[in-house]
């Protein structure tokens, strides 16, 4: 229907509605049941566009890699040298061609194997292998923030896919309930028994076996364990662990249920009052091995301040926070800053009141970098403002700022990430720009990376050199 004109102009879309029209375009109330219809029809939709990534196993697969790619963004070697290399060790992959005298393409596995080579035989003055210190663990990785829509889980992922194409191991673990990173990666996950909810519950039943014991030397009655807590202890951790389509990048997947941890764990902590709950996730992630088995863990936290988020927060030793260059992100991440000081200062005064009491040494939580991400950034609009958060949070914000293209609004639509796309799909140039700021990312938080793991060697150096030191006098 036309609107009508109204001094000269056309009047806005809300005046002159039709009640009737209105009524007529509403349709029936809902009832409860038709969320579980409305469920259905999205699960339905998911495993269909999930399906078309997936291999003839019914799973995820990873493409493949040409020569171009990995000579330019993999492995520093030059094309003719790196097919001289090949001719000279027919032992090594060869890879394939899609036509007659075509590029050669490659595995991933065969990346990490020519990687290896490299790495073996190569120049020693090029990084053909990662930094990455003997005798250290693994760096554990959390990208946080409670306000949605900053990028998040997308930043998580491609630095996970990144860390993985430039050979380290990755662990990937998804505390958010929502289960966006579990889908990203393939994963599937039954119920609350295949996510990190039976590593809490582990760490609740071992402290209450320990405190019962307790209570038994006092004379006391013990307190008895829940059925959750008996069958957390029988589990095998490694049995949470997936594989994914990427060769170096393993999963602990979400889905709805880990939510109930959001419940039961104030519930344990009400049974027991000396339960270190925010200790659960780290300490879990170290019984396992898996701070040795991995390079790097990261993990992607909930939309909220929950005990999930405090459990990835307190295992990490590297935060990173997205957020957009506009002043509601701004505001609502310094909410969250704000919240995660008075969080985790409270934490420590409670432990710490108790410690001194007893003599012992207080808490004092630590992380080795803290640093907030610059996400979908457009230059053209969000300069002026990027440059006033700048000035604010100083070195806390990042300098890099992973800009808006093209071609992560296309990935964006599809189920895989940006480095699980053929270039051959997009414009070159498209392509260039796209993983060029997704690369830039990477290289700042590698930096993060490289650098804690630098002053922790020097550390344990220096320790080192001090025993022998002490040892000599002694």
């Amino acid at each position: 229907m036309a609107k009508a004109a109204y001094d000269g102009a056309q009047t806005p879309a809300y005046f002159g509605l039709d009640p009737d029209a209105a009524l007529a375009e509403l349709g029936a109330p809902m009832e409860t049941g038709g969320f579980a219809q409305m469920a259905e029809a999205c699960a339905k939709g998911r495993r269909d566009l999930a399906g078309r990534g997936l291999g003839e196993e019914g799973r995820k697969s990873l493409r493949l890699f040409s020569t171009w790619e990995i000579t330019r963004y993999l492995i520093p070697v030059a094309q003719a040298h790196f097919r001289r290399v090949l001719r000279a060790n027919p032992d090594l992959p060869q890879g394939r061609s899609e036509t007659e005298g075509g590029a050669k393409w490659f595995t991933l596995d065969e990346v990490q194997r020519l990687r290896a080579f490299f790495g073996e035989q190569g120049s020693k003055a090029k990084d053909y292998l990662p930094y990455r210190p003997e005798g250290l663990p693994a760096k554990v990785v959390a990208v946080a923030n409670f306000k949605g829509g900053v990028g998040k889980t997308s930043t998580a992922a491609h630095l996970a896919m990144s860390a993985a194409l430039d050979g380290y191991r990755v662990l990937v673990v998804d505390l958010d309930s929502q289960g966006s990173m579990t889908s990203i990666f393939g994963g599937r996950v039954e119920d609350e028994w295949g996510t990190v909810f039976p590593l809490i519950a582990r760490h609740h039943a071992r402290h209450l076996q320990a405190a019962n014991q307790g209570r038994i030397d006092r004379g006391e009655a013990p307190v008895p364990l829940d059925d959750i807590g008996d069958d957390a202890l029988k589990l095998d951790p490694a049995t949470l662990v997936q594989k994914t389509h990427w060769p170096n990048i393993d999963l602990i997947g979400a889905q709805l249920n880990l939510y109930w941890a959001e419940f039961q764990i104030p519930v344990w902590r009400l049974q027991s009052r000396g339960w270190k709950l925010w200790d659960a996730l780290a300490d879990g992630l170290d019984q396992a091995g898996w701070l040795d088995a991995y390079d790097v863990i990261l993990l992607d936290t909930p939309p909220a301040l929950g005990y999930l988020t405090i459990n990835g927060l307190s295992a990490a030793d590297i935060l990173l926070v997205p957020l957009g260059a506009s002043f509601l992100e701004f505001d609502s991440t310094g909410r969250f800053f704000d919240m995660l000081h008075s969080t985790f200062a409270s934490i420590e005064e409670g432990e710490n009141v108790a410690a001194r009491a007893l003599g012992r040494e207080g808490l004092a939580f630590e992380w080795d970098a803290v640093r907030a991400v610059l996400t979908r950034y457009d230059g053209a609009q969000q300069g002026e403002m990027a440059a006033l958060m700048q000035s604010y949070l100083g070195p806390t914000l990042s300098p890099h700022r992973q800009d808006f293209t093209a071609l992560i609004g296309q990935a964006g639509e599809q189920v895989n990430g940006i480095y699980e796309a053929d270039y051959r799909d997009f414009n070159r140039e498209t392509y260039a720009r796209g993983r060029e700021t997704f690369d830039a990312t990477y290289a700042a938080f590698k930096k993060l990376l490289i650098g804690t793991w630098r002053r922790d060697e020097l550390a344990a150096h220096a320790e080192a050199a001090q025993t022998q030191q002490a040892a000599a006098r002694g």
